[in-house]
């Protein structure tokens, strides 16, 4: 008779740790895209109101020198969004990434409780092919004492 190997369980958690961890990473990848989503927003929500504050004709005339700083500053606005959406690019790839991995995880996990669930169903089954064994030899043993007897 053989007993279920302890092989599976230390593959089960071990592919649980996997899909706990690619969670962990997906939170983290998430986080940092809505970071940068909000970074973004508030980039370009700036710029609109720079660019607003430009083209009011009822706006004070600014001098050359405060008109060459507004319009460097703008400057340095669309190039911070240009940058921010690189990043969050790269991050949302990232975030992709993380979810396949977990999805691939969660597969391995699957497989490998299949597996344990195969396992214990043969250790189960070869439990009980010895028990009949045993209960077919006691049948037999009583019939051979029956018949010495009777």
């Amino acid at each position: 008779m053989r007993e279920a190997r302890n092989c599976w369980s230390v593959l089960v958690r071990k592919a649980q740790d996997e899909v706990n961890q690619a969670q962990i990473d997906i939170a983290q990848a998430l986080t940092r895209v809505e970071q940068l989503q909000a970074s973004h927003a508030r980039l370009c929500s700036l710029y609109d109101e720079y660019r607003l504050k430009e083209n009011q004709s009822d706006a004070p005339v600014m001098g050359m020198q405060a008109s060459m700083n507004h319009r460097l500053f703008m400057a340095q606005l669309l190039t911070l969004q240009q940058r921010v959406a690189v990043d969050l690019g790269k991050a949302q790839s990232t975030l992709a990434q993380m979810r396949k991995k977990r999805v691939q995880a969660e597969v391995e996990l699957q497989k490998m409780e299949s597996l344990a669930k195969q396992d214990a169903e043969a250790v189960a089954r070869d439990v009980l092919r010895v028990e009949q064994k045993h209960m077919d030899e006691l049948g037999v043993r009583q019939f051979n004492l029956s018949a010495q007897i009777g």
